[in-house]
């Protein structure tokens, strides 16, 4: 194998430059595969070939639609729900109100598939809600923005989707059903932290449980949680693609939004399909340039070399498998989620399937680690918006959110080597 060193330096310093100078990921990708195809005498035009076949997938065509739904549901009046649901199920509990914070995002990360749409509609709630009940402000904002990350595990993830397309074969029916247990071992870990946090600053609890109220909340809430039951049983069942479910879905959105809970009007609906379309310009460039990225890396054979370099280090499995975490975990600090998952699928998920993890538990384990990402400075998106939300320093919420990535790494690291917490619903279903 001819390993083309001048290519790789050009390639993968000119982007980590451009990275450290706070370029858009988007230009940074793009202009270092410029450099690269250059360097190799390549004709530019590949390069828009490269990106017209990144974007030219079938299953991609699910992501608009599950980010339509997102956002419809999210401003249809949904959150409110939620939280009255989740209260009615965990509120009774010491730190009552963190509890109903880190369910409340598992019940709308469901629906919404964005810890950013989670922060910023169930933070803007809450926050002030617990600072008014005696809770600290930086606390409120640490457990909103760390639970925020199940969105991401509980389906439907639009970021599943995109890693499906980047491995390759993997089932986007079979990644959702991965994310239920590890999206609410992820909850319990959080709640765990929360409940030691508040017992020692004596935070109030909420009113004594009553299955009565939680029936009456759940009746309340089925319209929104039936979205989910439309687009993972649709899926599982094979009654449907996931491109039809998430089409599907986002006409039972619109519908639950504007005539069932009335949260939205038509002139709404509109303001919402604009940022859907701001968003999801973001997301295909970013997998259009991502894809000449890739190639630029597979033709230089640096996913050989970084499993060569990796398997280096040592045999043993475990250690790989938690160099990998680490690996994750760095580009997590430097790098949005979207193209981590399109950059470092196509090198990680050989070196995961040779030490025996599944492609479907590997999704899992990297979509955990790039949520724990979105937390961290410099380029914490998640952090960000709690901060702008909650109207605290990012000094101040980082410091009141390090107990909780304790939590979110033990979780971490109980998905990497308990293969059972990803894999059983998956396993069941077959």
């Amino acid at each position: 194998m001819a390993v083309n060193s001048a290519g790789i330096t050009i390639l993968l310093v000119s982007f980590l430059i451009m990275i450290i100078l706070r370029f858009p990921i988007a230009y940074a990708v793009a202009i270092s595969s410029v450099l690269c195809l250059m360097a190799d005498g390549l004709n530019l035009s590949t390069l828009c070939q490269f990106m017209v076949k990144g974007i030219s997938s079938f299953s991609l065509m699910a992501v608009p639609f599950f980010i339509t739904m997102g956002v419809l549901m999210g401003k249809g009046g949904i959150s409110e729900k939620l939280i009255d649901l989740a209260n009615a199920c965990v509120g009774w509990m010491t730190g009552g109100m963190a509890m109903v914070n880190i369910v409340a995002s598992y019940f709308f990360g469901g629906i919404s598939g964005s810890a950013a749409a989670d922060t910023a509609s169930l933070g803007s709630i809450l926050i002030p809600m617990m600072a008014d009940q005696g809770y600290d402000k930086d606390f409120a904002t640490a457990v909103t923005i760390t639970s925020s990350c199940e969105g991401l595990l509980v389906p439907p993830s639009h970021n599943m989707v995109i890693y499906a397309m980047s491995a390759g074969g993997v089932s986007v029916g079979a990644l959702f059903l991965a994310g239920y247990i590890p999206g609410a071992v992820l909850a319990g870990s959080l709640m765990i932290g929360s409940y030691i946090i508040s017992k020692k600053r004596n935070y109030p609890k909420g009113d004594k449980f009553s299955v009565k109220v939680l029936l009456k909340q759940f009746s309340i809430s089925f319209w929104a949680l039936a979205a989910i039951i439309i687009v993972v049983v649709g899926v599982v069942g094979g009654v449907f693609t996931a491109t039809e479910s998430a089409a599907i879905a986002v006409i039972y959105s619109l519908i639950v939004s504007v005539f069932i809970y009335r949260g939205i009007d038509w002139k709404g609906v509109w303001k919402a399909l604009e940022e859907c379309v701001e968003t999801l310009s973001i997301v295909l460039i970013l997998i259009a340039t991502s894809a000449v990225f890739g190639n630029c890396l597979t033709r230089l054979h640096v996913p050989d070399l970084a499993a060569k370099a990796i398997i280096g280090v040592s045999s043993n499995p475990y250690v790989i498998a938690i160099l990998v975490d680490l690996i994750l975990l760095f580009l997590g600090c430097i790098m949005d989620m979207a193209p981590i998952i399109l950059i470092a699928t196509p090198i990680l998920l050989p070196i995961a399937t040779a030490i025996g993890i599944d492609p479907i538990q590997f999704g899992i384990i990297m979509v955990l680690n790039c949520g724990i990402g979105l937390l961290t400075p410099p380029v914490g998106a998640v952090l960000f918006i709690g901060s702008a939300v909650s109207k605290l320093p990012m000094e101040k919420v980082v410091k009141a959110t390090l107990p909780f990535y304790l939590c979110m790494l033990i979780t971490l690291l109980l998905i990497t080597f308990v293969p059972a917490f990803s894999m059983f619903l998956p396993g069941l279903m077959k």
